[in-house]
């Protein structure tokens, strides 16, 4: 099979399966391990597919299916870390912060272990990172708990939520579309929304698979952002269409 065929085929098979494990492809093509995940890695450079742990997933699935906190560790790793690095440059001492829940918001926690600040959060395992930190006055927001992930939310989370005002919230989302911020759970979007409303300044975290992307629950304008925090492998003509939007900060990696 030409290379070029084996990739239209792996296109086809994630797209009919929404996931799909790199044994699974091995399987279907009769291919080795490391074939698969070359040719992963490429398609998901140009924009295929999704890669994540293990396997691969179609770009319209996430209003499908959410992804499990376990899958999304997986998922653009490097990318989440630069805009988290970046993201932490802009807390400054005396800062009163909401982290959302997110992988790339946990990332960010690992920057502010050593800033003077408050932080609320209702992101179970970002409470679990900040544990560590002797520094930073810290408020866990309780409520319903999801598994998927690890957040608080629902009217307990929710009333507290409207009692706080913060100098900073970032949070992150599942797609943007145009001027629209969508996430998978209603529950968690009404929180994000409760707690970037009573925010001075407010930040999005989203990596380059995030663009011209939907999912379920639209929860805010990306207008009403002050700032989008993404990585360096946003294609150029997406990036000048949502500048005109919000003011767009990149993180760019490390020579």
């Amino acid at each position: 099979m030409l290379k070029k065929e084996r990739l239209l085929k792996i296109i086809d098979i994630v797209n009919s399966k929404g996931i799909i494990t790199v044994n699974e492809i091995m399987d279907e093509l009769d291919v080795s391990d490391m074939t698969v995940r070359r040719d992963l890695e490429e398609l998901d450079k140009a924009g295929k597919i999704v890669r994540i742990h293990g396997g691969a997933q179609s770009i319209s699935h996430s209003i499908d299916r959410e992804l499990s906190h376990h899958e999304k560790l997986g998922v653009q790793v490097e990318a989440k870390g630069k805009i988290a690095e970046l993201a932490a440059s802009y807390v400054e001492d005396g800062d009163t912060v909401f982290l959302g829940p997110g992988t790339t918001i946990e990332l960010l926690a690992k920057y502010l272990l050593n800033k003077r600040i408050r932080i609320i959060t209702n992101n179970y395992p970002v409470f679990n990172i900040l544990t560590h930190c002797e520094a930073a006055d810290i408020i866990l927001i309780g409520g319903d708990y999801r598994k998927n992930t690890g957040a608080f939310v629902g009217p307990i989370a929710n009333n507290t939520l409207q009692k706080f005002n913060f100098t900073k919230a970032f949070i992150s989302a599942n797609g943007i579309h145009n001027d629209e911020i969508s996430t998978y759970s209603v529950e968690e979007g009404e929180a994000h929304q409760i707690a970037l409303n009573n925010s001075r300044t407010k930040f999005l975290l989203v990596d380059n698979k995030k663009f011209n992307r939907e999912d379920f629950y639209v929860f805010y304008d990306l207008h009403d952002m002050d700032y989008l925090i993404t990585d360096d492998n946003v294609v150029k003509d997406v990036l000048a269409h949502y500048e005109q939007y919000v003011d767009i900060k990149i993180a760019e990696k490390n020579e």
